[in-house]
């Protein structure tokens, strides 16, 4: 037995392989195209396992898929493949585009042939879940109800149109090919392996660095934060018990808005790691020109996750997020690794253009 994984060198992908081999010796065969936020080193503890396959591909290349599936027979496909940023996404949403929409649909493709081909038992069993956002159903004003999986999608970057797209694809294989699809539209995640180019990573980093801390507009946009292992677990359990075509939104429960989780930040630094003039890590908050668009709350509501498939978060924000900084600091060669000259010079073309 064995399970196919495409974008699992990533964040939220790593974080899933490594849980999955943790508690199960299935096989895991993981796709990755390694753009920047892929990271072999997220992997590195599984050197020399003979469970877990390494493949450097792109889910658009159909018959790179077509032979992963047809030599390896896997009983699911998990996509986390996916370009993630909006700030990205606003500067450059070509990439977006073939990645979240023409990826999405060629690996589909390739997934629908390999299933066509499988006896009924193996068909029945097999399945297909799509790991989405919550930005895909916009934004909220701060006393609307949270978002519900009949939420009507209104996306409102090119990350999130596209996303929302994808979406719509793979319902689409569901109800036209029948297809036995699952997806997922999770809150903002956090923890371990995180790309420090979002917000409590780049916080984390600028701020042992002694660079400045910058927040968007007036830092009051709310966010509902989902720990990353969390977010793991309820994919696990929708991929075993989850209903064919249904969508389930997996949050934490924990709206914030961000100016309250830069300060819970800095306040763990000061705790954890102090200055060495003995200054809080306060002082270096810079506002900054708010981006285009910025949608101002996002917040997920799991109840049919949790009285469907009695999945609910582990962690509560507080446990998260100190377990999220001490990892950061633990791991301080992860973070020099992974901040490289593109990466710095993305940095610079992001934040040069917004005024302190």
């Amino acid at each position: 037995m064995a399970i196919l994984v495409t974008g699992g060198a990533g964040f939220i992908g790593s974080n899933f392989v490594l849980d999955w081999l943790a508690q199960s010796d299935e096989m895991v065969i993981n796709l990755d195209k390694l753009t920047y936020a892929g990271n072999l080193e997220n992997l590195a503890s599984l050197d020399g396992d003979t469970r877990h396959l390494f493949v450097h591909g792109d889910i658009g290349d159909s018959a790179l898929v077509a032979g992963l599936l047809v030599e390896h027979q896997p009983r699911a496909v998990l996509n986390f493949a996916a370009e993630s940023h909006v700030d990205r996404s606003i500067h450059g949403p070509e990439e977006f585009i073939k990645t979240n929409i023409v990826g999405t649909f060629q690996l589909l493709e390739a997934v629908r042939a390999y299933w066509s081909g499988l006896d009924l038992d193996r068909q029945k069993a097999f399945r297909f879940l799509h790991v989405s956002t919550d930005e895909v159903y916009g934004s909220l004003d701060k006393d609307e109800p949270a978002f519900t999986e009949q939420h009507q999608y209104e996306p409102n970057s090119p990350y999130s149109a596209s996303k929302a797209a994808s979406d719509h694809l793979v319902r689409a294989y569901h109800h036209t090919y029948g297809l036995p699809v699952l997806t997922t539209n999770c809150s903002n995640n956090y923890g371990p392996y995180h790309f420090p180019e979002k917000l409590i990573p780049l916080m984390i980093v600028n701020a042992l660095a002694g660079k400045a801390l910058p927040v968007y507009g007036d830092g009051q946009q709310i966010r509902d934060w989902l720990y990353v292992k969390d977010h793991c677990s309820a994919i696990r359990r929708v991929l075993e018990a989850g209903e064919l075509g249904e969508t389930y939104n997996v949050g934490g429960w924990n709206e914030k808005t961000n100016l309250e989780i830069v300060h819970t930040v800095c306040a763990l630094l000061d705790e954890l790691r102090p200055r060495a003039d003995g200054q809080p890590y306060q002082q270096q908050i810079a506002y900054v020109t708010d981006r285009p668009g910025h949608d101002r709350r996002y917040a997920i509501d799991a109840t049919k996750i949790a009285e469907d498939l009695g999945w609910k978060p582990s962690e509560t924000f507080e446990t998260g997020i100190r377990k999220t900084v001490q990892w950061y600091l633990n791991n301080q060669d992860w973070v020099a690794n992974v901040l490289s000259g593109s990466y710095r010079e993305w940095l610079e073309k992001n934040y040069s253009e917004r005024q302190i």
